[in-house]
C-alpha cells in the first residue's frame, strides 16, 4: 500500500481510509443503529483492510449510536502490540449521539463528554485524528475551537481536522484557531468523487494555498459508482439508497443517471486491467466497507489512470451544498 503525508500534519497515511460508518449501523443514522455490518462481519472486513495495508480507521461517536467505535476497539484487542500501534485512527464529534438536545453539537460540555467516551470505546488513551463531523450554527465557533484545543493539550488527540464544509465555513475555523493560539485545524474531510466534485472549484485551492490536508469521503457516491444500481426504480434493502436515499437523491438528475453505464464500464475495466502490487485484478464480492476496499484498492495501488479514464472528466460545479 502506497502512503502519502497528510500535509502540515506530518502523519504517514495510506492512500486508502478505511471508513466504518456501516459498523453497526449506517451512518450516524438513528433509526438505523444497530443495522449494517456486526461485529463478525466488522472484524472481518478490518483484518482484510489490515493485511492491505490500510491502517488507517475512520469512525465518529455516533456511527450505529457507538457501535462502529466499540466494534474497532474490540478488534484492536485482537491484535498484537506491533500491529496496534501501526493502527490509526480518526473519530468525529457532533452528530446525535441520543434523543436529547444536549446529545448532539460543538459545545464545550459535549466535546469534553464525548472524546472521553470515544477513547473509552475504542480501549486507546488517544486518537490520531479528531474532527469536526459537521459545523454546529448553535455554538459559537470560538467555543468549539477552545473545547478541541483542550482536547489536543490534554494528550487525547494528535490532530484536528473538519469535515463537510464550505470553503469559507473552512476558512473561518481555520483562522479563528490560529488567532486564538488555539491547536490548528490541518485536515478537511469532504465528498469527493466523480459525481460530486464541487471542491475542485475553491476548497481544494484554499487548502493547498494553506497547506491542509485533504480526504475524501463517499469515493464511489453512496454505491453509485460501483455499478450496484442501475436505475432509480429498486434498491437493494441493505443498500445505502435503500436505506438513506436521501443522502443522494440529489444526485439523480438524467444526465447523472445516462452516466452510469460510462462508470459500470470504466469499473469492469480496472477488475480486468489494474491488477494489485502486481497480483491479479481485484473483484469486488462483498457489500459495504469491504466492497469499497476492492474498488479504490486498484488506484492506491498506484497505477496511473487510462486514457479513457483521463478523458472522462465532468467539469467542477460552484461552492458546495451542504451535506445533509
Amino acid at each position: 500500500m502506497q502512503g502519502r503525508t497528510l500535509a502540515g500534519t506530518g502523519m504517514a497515511l495510506p492512500r486508502v481510509i478505511l471508513g466504518c460508518g456501516s459498523f453497526g449501523g449506517a451512518g450516524s443514522t438513528r433509526a438505523l443503529w444497530g443495522s449494517g455490518a456486526d461485529q463478525a462481519e466488522a472484524y472481518r472486513i478490518l483484518d482484510q483492510a489490515f493485511e492491505l495495508g490500510i491502517t488507517c480507521l475512520d469512525t465518529a461517536d455516533a456511527y450505529g449510536g457507538g457501535r462502529s467505535e466499540e466494534f474497532i476497539g474490540g478488534w484492536l484487542k485482537t491484535k498484537s502490540p506491533a500491529d496496534r500501534a501501526r493502527v490509526l485512527i480518526a473519530t468525529k464529534v457532533g452528530q446525535p449521539v441520543g434523543p436529547g438536545p444536549r446529545d448532539r453539537g460543538l459545545s464545550a460540555a459535549h466535546i469534553a463528554r464525548q472524546i472521553d467516551v470515544s477513547l473509552s470505546r475504542l480501549g486507546v488513551d488517544a486518537v490520531a485524528m479528531y474532527l469536526i463531523h459537521h459545523p454546529d450554527p448553535d455554538t459559537p465557533l470560538a467555543e468549539t475551537i477552545d473545547a478541541l484545543d483542550q482536547v489536543v493539550r490534554a494528550g487525547k488527540a494528535g490532530h484536528l481536522g473538519i469535515c463537510n464544509v464550505t470553503t469559507a465555513q473552512l476558512r473561518a475555523t481555520v483562522e479563528l484557531a490560529r488567532a486564538n493560539g488555539c491547536a490548528p485545524v490541518e485536515w478537511v474531510q469532504n465528498p469527493y468523487n466523480l459525481l460530486q466534485r464541487e471542491d475542485e472549484a475553491h476548497l481544494l485551492p484554499y487548502a493547498v494555498g494553506t497547506r491542509l490536508g485533504y480526504t475524501a469521503h463517499s469515493p464511489l457516491a453512496g454505491g453509485w459508482l460501483t455499478g450496484k444500481y442501475q436505475s432509480t426504480n429498486s434498491y437493494p434493502a441493505d443498500s445505502r439508497m435503500g436505506q438513506r436515499p436521501e443522502r443522494y437523491e440529489y444526485r439523480l438528475t438524467k444526465a447523472g443517471l445516462d452516466l452510469y453505464p460510462v462508470l459500470v464500464a470504466m469499473v469492469q475495466w480496472g477488475d480486468e486491467h489494474l491488477p494489485l502490487d502486481g497480483g491479479p485484478p481485484m473483484v469486488t464480492r462483498h457489500r459495504g466497507c469491504e466492497e469499497e476496499v476492492s474498488i479504490v484498492m486498484r488506484c492506491a495501488a498506484g497505477h496511473e489512470p487510462s486514457p479513457r479514464e483521463v478523458a472522462f472528466r465532468p467539469g467542477p460545479s460552484a461552492e458546495p451544498r451542504p451535506v445533509p
